[in-house]
C-alpha cells in the first residue's frame, strides 16, 4: 500500500483531490514491489522559489522539487529496519497552472505528468544525459497512457 501525507501550502484554487494524487501515484509505483510512504506538499511561488534556490541553486519557482528519502548514516547498519519512506515531492500550484495554460494542456493532465515524474525520480529515474531522458520519458507516457491521458511530450500548439 502507498500512503500518502498531503501538505496543502498554497492558496490556489482548483487542486487535485487527495483520491486523484493517490491514482497517480500507485500508477508510477504499479512496478514497484514495496509498500510506499510519499509525502506531497504542494505549495505556492515563493517557497517553490525559496526551496529552488535552497537546493539547486536556480532562481525562480520550478514545477516540482523531488527528495529522495536518504537513510541516516547512523542507521545504515539497519538495513532490515522497515523503512517505507520513499521521498518527498514539492509542487508548485501556480506554476504548474500557468505551465498548463502554456501547453494547452488540461490541468488534470498535467498534474498526472508532474506527480508520475517527480515519483520516478524518487525511484531514481532521472534525466541528466539524453538516455536517461529517453528511459524516463517513456516510462512517463506508458504510465500516463495506463490512466489514459495523452503523451505529455507532443506539443500542442492551438488550443
Amino acid at each position: 500500500m502507498n500512503l500518502l501525507d498531503i501538505q496543502l501550502a498554497s492558496q490556489s484554487a482548483n487542486l487535485p483531490e487527495t483520491s486523484q494524487i493517490q491514482q497517480w501515484v500507485d500508477a508510477a509505483l504499479a512496478d514497484y514491489a514495496h509498500d510506499t510512504e510519499i509525502v506531497v506538499r504542494i505549495v505556492d511561488t515563493e517557497e517553490s522559489a525559496e526551496l529552488n534556490s535552497q537546493y539547486r541553486q536556480k532562481q525562480g519557482p520550478t514545477n516540482i522539487l523531488s527528495f529522495p528519502f536518504e537513510l541516516p548514516e547512523a542507521l545504515a547498519d539497519m538495513e532490515d529496519m522497515p523503512i517505507n519512506l520513499l521521498g518527498d515531492l514539492v509542487i508548485c500550484a501556480p506554476t504548474l497552472r500557468d505551465e498548463a495554460q502554456q501547453q494547452h494542456k488540461p490541468l488534470a493532465d498535467h498534474w498526472a505528468h508532474i506527480i508520475v515524474h517527480g515519483v520516478l525520480h524518487l525511484l531514481g529515474y532521472d534525466h541528466l544525459d539524453d538516455d536517461e531522458a529517453d528511459i524516463m520519458e517513456h516510462k512517463e507516457i506508458s504510465i500516463l497512457q495506463s490512466l489514459n491521458i495523452k503523451n505529455p511530450y507532443i506539443q500542442v500548439t492551438n488550443p
